[in-house]
This record gives structure tokens, sequence and C-alpha cells, in this order.
């Protein structure tokens, strides 16, 4: 990888495709202030020609949003596009030997029928990349030259649950999940779309893609099982809320055995000792704790006898759901404090 040095640092080039969404701007956001980054291109595709300035005042950066070509002239390439867009443009980013960080779905399951089934669009076998969770599978993203960044509510629902699963000594075997999680309307995107209007969320809350949602089977894979062929009864209901950002889960758990709040309090504080993104509260986490910060907050709100447990997370969609953990991800692969450039 080419690099400059600037004021002692290891400075890399660094261009994001799609720059013009939510995602995207958070990312462009990031990476002007990044100390080891130059962020050299922007590039969109609706919104091709036009200044940053005009369409995000807020950021003051004075580029200009360009088409994408299959130019290749970057140290580093995060993709911040629609479904199915980046399976036709990572593989010459590849071959080019270019370090690429995929904010899509495109990349993360490894079952490619599972991909077709959630996803709805074809895909090649063997186009897969690490998946990109720091507190999970850090030692696979430092080796990685690709990186398939976690979905926003797959971020908020697999942080909750991995200790019960990943740990050597489970407190005990998970019999069964149901996942409620609320999202903000940014985690819809940025385009115009009736049913997001102000008119018709505000003051409201809906359900949507009640047990088919694309981040089911990236939640399993992430826990050891699939989709397919689970081995826990696993239930998923997103609904979208009026807020604009935003993840708040609500994650009931049976074990086999009893379950003590205090006990699997430590247990989960134990297990991310090591992950400075992820906060295992003794009160009640909200939105409003996590709101434009990379942090997920988790609670263990409730035990009994029965093994019955209640999770809660909260994590902002657009930063540790999507751009944020993206940037974790690129400071993970080039060997730099996971925090730079996100505290």
């Amino acid at each position: 990888m080419s690099v400059s040095v600037a004021d002692g640092l290891k400075q890399y080039s660094v261009s994001v495709i799609g720059a013009s969404g939510y995602s995207g701007a958070e990312l462009t956001r990031l990476l002007l202030h990044h100390p080891n980054i130059r962020l050299q291109e922007l590039y969109a595709f609706s919104q091709a020609g036009k200044f940053v300035n005009d369409l995000y005042p807020a950021l003051a950066c004075d580029k200009v949003y360009n088409p994408y070509h299959g130019e290749a002239e970057s140290d580093i390439y995060f993709l911040a596009l629609p479904h199915g867009e980046a399976l036709q443009l990572v593989p010459a980013l590849l071959e080019a030997g270019k370090t690429v960080i995929d904010l899509s779905g495109d990349f993360r399951l490894r079952s490619v029928s599972e991909h077709e089934d959630f996803y709805k669009q074809t895909k090649s076998p063997g186009s897969v990349m690490t998946y990109g969770m720091p507190e999970l599978f850090r030692e696979e993203i430092l080796k990685g030259k690709a990186v398939s960044n976690p979905g926003c509510f797959a971020t908020s629902i697999i942080l909750g649950l991995a200790p019960l699963f990943c740990a050597e000594d489970n407190v005990s075997k998970v019999r069964f999940v149901n996942c409620t999680s609320t999202s903000g309307i940014s985690g819809a995107g940025r385009s115009s779309k009736t049913e997001l209007s102000f008119s018709e969320m505000s003051e409201n809350i809906r359900a949507y893609k009640v047990g088919v949602h694309q981040h089911t089977p990236e939640i399993m894979q992430a826990l050891g099982t699939s989709a397919t062929n689970p081995s826990f009864e696993f239930t998923f209901t997103p609904m979208i809320g009026a807020l604009v950002r935003g993840i708040y889960s609500i994650l009931n758990v049976q074990l086999d055995s009893p379950a003590d709040a205090e006990e699997i309090t430590r247990f989960y504080k134990d297990f991310y000792k090591d992950a400075p993104f992820v906060r295992v509260r003794d009160t009640m986490t909200e939105v409003k704790h996590v709101y434009r910060t990379n942090f997920c907050d988790i609670h263990i709100a409730h035990a009994t006898a029965s093994g019955s447990l209640v999770i809660v997370t909260a994590i902002d969609n657009l930063l540790k759901g999507a751009a944020g953990q993206a940037v974790q991800n690129m400071n993970i692969m080039l060997g730099i404090d996971e925090t730079t450039g996100l505290l």
C-alpha cells in the first residue's frame, strides 16, 4: 500500500464510492478529520457534479461528487452503495490490489442460497469478504484485504447476544431468542419515499419485513448457525420509528437454566473488556446515550429463575451501524489504534 508521511504520521489515500447518501456523508465527515487519511475522491451517481457543501453544508467540504468509471488510484476504497452494486465493482478493485470496505450486504453471507433468498439477487459462489465485526473477528480483519461491514440491525443484535454464544464457557444454552428492534428513518437511506415522509412517520411506528429481513441470516451466521437450519428458535421483528437515527433492540432470551442479571452483567463486562466501543451498563440504556457515537450500549435488564433473560442494546445506525464501524475496521486493517478518528 502506497503511503506518504505528513507530520510523522503515515497517511493513506481514501476514496468513497456512493458518498452522497447518509452513510457516505458520515464516512466523509469521519475521514476528513482522520489523522492518517487523505480523502481523495468522493464518487456519486445521481448527485454527480454537485458540490458536497450543497448537499451537506455542515461538512464544510468543497469537493465535488464525481461519477465513478472504474478508477483505482487510492489506497483504500469504501463502498456505500445500494445492495447489488458492489458485486459489480469490488472484483476489479481487489484485482488492482486495493483495500476495500463494503457497507452493503453483498458480501456478508457465506451461503449463496441464503443471500439469494433474502436479498433476491444472484450471487457467485465464493464472493464473500471477512465479516467486519471487530469485537468478534479482530484477527481476521487485521489480516484481511477486503471487509464486509455488518448491517445496522445485525450489529445491535449480534453484540447483544454474542457472549451467550461465543464465549468458551457459556453461561447457559440458549433455547430461543425473540428480537424486536426499532430503527430511525435514516436507516432506509436518503432516497425520498412517501411512507417515510414527515407526515407519515411523525408520531408513528410500524413493523416491516417481519421474518424475512435480510439481516436475519447475517445474525445467525455470526452466532454460529444458519437461518435455514438454526440451532435455536429465532424471531426478528424490525420496526421503524419517528426518530432520525439510532437503533434500539429488545432481546428476549430463554436459557435452559436459571439466569441472574448481576452474574450475566459481570460475564458480559469480562467478554467485552478489550472492546473500546462496547459499554455494558448497569442501568438502562437509551438511544440518546449513543447518539452520534460509535458505541454500542448493552444492559441486562431482567433475568429470572426460569431462565428468561431480557437484554437491551442501543447504537447509532449511521455510526456503529455503518460508517463508524467501517472506519473502525479500516483502523484495524491498517494496524493503528481502532479508536483513531472515532472518539
